[in-house]
């Protein structure tokens, strides 16, 4: 039987980078949603997989990365989405969580079928991200309260998009793992 999977896209970290000033009253709205989320899907047994940009720090592992983001001015929207010792931790490069990752590996051997894509930035890697889990015959399903944005009306075009053209599933955070 396949399994669905909660994947946490780039919420570790320093916002740090230049649309970090658009992105940040975004972020303060998802994580407390998040938050839940996470909680929902750990107390249902979910596997949770955050996979996160390496900053261009390759030879950085998920525990620097955290470290340096807890260390950050914006630490309170790292601390409550914190992995637990059960998460998974996958480092990407690019927009995609499959551009040159061992995620899809990772699914495979997992048995999971099923993404819930939540994180950041809507309207960049989540959209990259459910078009390459879409071609690689993965449902997807998108909580629009639980991804952040720079902009707003590109997001819920890229949101309209993932429903319309890769039959993602778009729905509130609260109709998950209820």
């Amino acid at each position: 039987m396949s399994k669905t999977a909660l994947i946490v896209i780039d919420m570790i970290n320093t916002y740090e980078h230049p649309d970090a000033e658009l992105l940040l009253p975004s972020a303060r709205r998802v994580v407390p949603v998040l938050t839940e989320l996470l909680h929902r899907a750990r107390q249902h047994g979910a596997p949770v997989i955050y996979v996160n940009d390496n900053f261009g720090e390759w030879r950085s592992h998920h525990g620097e990365l955290l470290e340096h983001a807890l260390a950050s001015p914006h630490a309170a929207l790292v601390e409550p989405l914190c992995p637990d010792a059960d998460s998974l931790f996958v480092l990407k490069a690019r927009h995609s969580i499959f551009y040159e990752t061992p995620l899809g590996y990772l699914l495979q051997q997992q048995g999971i079928e099923h993404l819930v894509l939540c994180g950041q930035v809507t309207e960049q890697c989540v959209l990259y991200s459910a078009l390459d889990a879409h071609i690689r015959h993965l449902e997807v399903v998108v909580p629009r309260d639980a991804v952040a944005h720079i902009h707003q009306d590109l997001a819920e075009a890229a949101l309209r998009m993932m429903e319309r053209n890769m039959g993602a599933r778009v729905c509130m955070s609260r109709e998950l793992w209820t």
